[in-house]
């Protein structure tokens, strides 16, 4: 696995910088990978003091390579150093003579550099974009039209869609997250639909469940949620829409008069510009009104993670953009209501009103309307909470994801392959 960006530990510093679902998605993965019977080393970047091996489990460890220097560079720019950082990877995998089966790499800028492993040592190369430079470019263009000029110089659009498309063209087969994805590699990067397959990222079932209502009770006592809450969680980001759901929750707060939100945004570090986007949203929720309405929150440890999202009484994925949407996943998995973007993929992999709810995100009239319906009707939530966990069973363990990479790479069906019409047309699976 070839994951170069962020912080990519055995134990993540979730929230910080460019440190979120992928870096979940490449743990899960290669864990059940290895459960499955495969060693697997994560390769990333060191810097700012890490060692160079990090392990794991018995069959997993982080090998780290060094390149541009001690200090952590943003993904957007890491693609500049990354001659480097092959130099050191194939001495590495040369004097310890390993040899693999396959490389899966994850983000364009390990894309850049898992190829060129890939091309030097002769093996399969499947990548997986996360997200896509096109998609990232016409939605920012979308919402902030009048900050178009200065969108190249903080995402690199331009090279970003250069490399992606050189990428794509080179490596054995891309893999997407969810259909809009899917649809998009083939039609605005033009690869070939033979080179093109669907599967989903996951969940751990072994963390994320649903409890019974004397234990959900005692959590939410542990926690601190006395009324309706509403939870929003992940990385201080724009594209996440807490904004948005600030807006939305303004009409929430109007038909639901005890109704809390809370928002669990950003890691125990945070940069300039996530404290700007965080001071940004305190001060929309005090124009709103709501400063007694909007509990703020930060980083939640991966042991309380599943607590969390018990304790809720709804689950929210604002985001602007979205390509799939784990922690939504993970909420659902937990038997919490839960409410996504139509502005990704998810939403077409869930039945309206029955595994959950989707909303336009830029409406707020349109979300906070939605975020209303659960916590006023309880045969809705129930009904929710219950078809929800039963979804993200069906369709999204880690253990299904694995089997269906490894039936890629072999050539050979896997019993868990999705079919696309499962996502516009989901399973029957009983009420």
């Amino acid at each position: 696995m070839v994951s170069t960006h962020g912080y990519v530990a055995a134990n993540p510093p979730l929230g910080a910088a460019d440190t979120g679902g992928q870096v979940v998605y490449v743990l899960e993965l290669a864990k059940k990978l290895g459960q499955l019977g495969y060693d697997v080393d994560i390769w990333t970047r060191r810097f700012e003091g890490q060692p160079q091996i990090d392990t794991v489990s018995g069959r997993v460890r982080v090998i780290r390579m060094p390149c541009g220097g001690k200090d952590f560079i943003p993904k957007e720019y890491l693609h500049e150093h990354l001659m480097e950082w092959g130099e050191h990877a194939l001495r590495y995998i040369k004097r310890h003579k390993l040899k693999y089966e396959f490389i899966n790499s994850h983000y364009w800028d390990a894309g850049i550099a898992g190829q060129r492993l890939a091309d030097t040592l002769r093996v399969t190369h499947v990548h997986t974009p996360h997200s896509l430079g096109f998609w990232k470019r016409a939605q920012m263009e979308t919402d902030y039209p009048d900050k178009k000029a200065d969108f190249d110089q903080e995402f690199n659009f331009t090279t970003r869609i250069r490399e992606e498309t050189l990428l794509y063209s080179h490596c054995d087969m891309v893999l997407a997250t969810t259909p809009p994805q899917h649809d998009m590699i083939i039609r605005d990067y033009e690869v070939p639909r033979r080179r093109v397959a669907m599967i989903p990222p996951g969940y751990d079932d072994n963390r994320f469940f649903p409890v019974g209502e004397a234990s959900r009770e005692a959590i939410r006592k542990r926690l601190g949620f006395k009324k309706p809450t509403i939870v929003a969680l992940g990385r201080l980001a724009t594209n996440k829409g807490y904004d948005l759901l600030v807006d939305a929750f303004a009409v929430t707060a109007k038909r639901v008069p005890d109704a809390i939100l809370r928002l669990a945004v950003g890691g125990k570090k945070m940069d300039k510009q996530e404290r700007e986007i965080l001071a940004g949203i305190k001060a929309q929720v005090k124009s709103h009104g709501l400063e007694k309405r909007v509990k703020f929150g930060s980083f939640i440890s991966d042991e309380d993670l599943p607590d969390y999202y018990r304790a809720a009484d709804l689950f929210v994925l604002s985001s602007r953009y979205e390509p799939f949407g784990m922690t939504a996943i993970e909420a659902m998995a937990c038997g919490t209501p839960t409410v996504v973007t139509v502005h990704g993929g998810l939403f077409r992999a869930i039945s309206y009103g029955r595994h959950g709810l989707y909303a336009d995100t830029f409406d707020p009239e349109d979300l906070g309307i939605t975020m209303m319906k659960p916590l006023n009707y309880p045969k809705l939530r129930n009904r929710m909470k219950r078809m929800g966990a039963h979804k993200a069973r069906s369709l999204f363990t880690w253990t299904g994801i694995a089997q269906q990479l490894i039936g890629l790479v072999e050539g050979r069906p896997s019993p868990h392959a999705i079919d696309e019409d499962d996502w516009d047309e989901p399973w029957h699976d009983g009420d």
